[in-house]
């Protein structure tokens, strides 16, 4: 399987507090049964502005180790960004990341209001060869309150990934039952763990995918994980 959101590198976000929990979150990584973890630390202006330099010598320095280590993780650079009307200046002073280098931006959306310039980053970004997915959109209260918003996105050249931990109650009832819905509509592209500990999210990997696969069936299960995140790896273009 192959992992599209993560929160591993330490210190520069919300996620990973010391080296050592890095490669401990990794560890679980490769015993939930991932082969590939793209690295999405946070990019939020003002917040985290995380530098995009830093995050490839991390990812380099990371993937030595775990060389060294015999540890069968392959790692991928990347960001999750917060949406901004600021976006088109980030991209063209290279300060945000396409996920593994490729033609895939992973965009994060406020979790309790819509965006007015939702439309016109969506726009910049196409318009740049860049295909924009959604992050956990069962988490997003609009969503929730209307899940109909999702087909919304999707109509307007944008991908869905949603986190495993939303299945099993990890972030309340309402994103469980979003999440249900839109699995069962057809509506999500790739599934990511959006882990940031140890003894985390990668632990109920196996609980959520059995949830997962009963709403599904297995050949989606592959598709979700593997077949769908390869194509980011191999900066394919998306077919519909």
């Amino acid at each position: 399987m192959i992992d599209i959101h993560s929160h591993i590198i330490p210190n520069v976000d919300d996620g990973a507090r010391s080296v050592e929990e890095t490669f401990n979150i990794l560890k679980e990584a490769q015993e939930a049964g991932f082969t590939d973890v793209i690295l999405t630390s946070h990019f939020l202006l003002n917040y985290y502005e995380t530098n995009a330099q830093e995050l490839i010598f991390w990812k380099e320095k990371l993937q030595e180790v775990l060389k060294k280590q015999g540890t069968k993780i392959n790692l991928h650079s990347g960001m999750e960004i917060y949406i901004t009307n600021q976006m088109e200046e980030l991209l063209e002073n290279k300060k945000i990341l396409t996920l593994a280098n490729s033609r895939y931006m992973l965009i994060e959306l406020p979790l309790a209001t819509n965006v007015k310039y939702f439309d016109y980053v969506v726009y910049y970004l196409e318009a740049k060869g860049i295909k924009p997915i959604i992050a956990h959109p069962e988490r997003y209260k609009c969503v929730q309150k209307d899940p109909d918003i999702v087909e919304e996105y999707i109509e307007k050249g944008c991908l869905i990934q949603c986190n495993y931990g939303s299945i099993v109650n990890l972030y309340g009832r309402e994103a469980e039952k979003t999440i249900k819905t839109l699995l069962k509509k057809n509506q999500v592209h790739f599934l990511g763990s959006d882990v940031h500990r140890e003894n985390g999210t990668y632990l109920i990997i196996l609980d959520a995918i059995k949830k997962i696969r009963k709403i599904i069936g297995e050949n989606k299960i592959n598709e979700l994980t593997t077949i769908n995140p390869k194509k980011i790896l191999q900066n394919e273009e998306w077919q519909y």
